[in-house]
């Protein structure tokens, strides 16, 4: 499981999902800026999802 920091800075009262901020995964370097919840979301999915991928092979086909 990983554990990330967000950092919120701005959200809109009458609008939730209008937030600004960063996140930033524990142990790893860098920042990724959101806008808004979906962008968050879709940090944090990404994260996901490059964790279970499966890593693709570079071994060359011969045919």
């Amino acid at each position: 499981m990983n554990s990330y920091l967000v950092r919120i800075y701005r959200k809109a009262e009458d609008n939730p999902r209008l937030l600004v901020g960063v996140v930033e995964e524990v142990g790893v370097n860098g920042k990724k800026a959101f806008h808004n919840l979906y962008e968050l979301w879709d940090i944090l999915n990404s994260a996901k999802r490059e964790q279970t991928q499966p890593k693709k092979s570079k071994r060359a086909r011969s045919s």
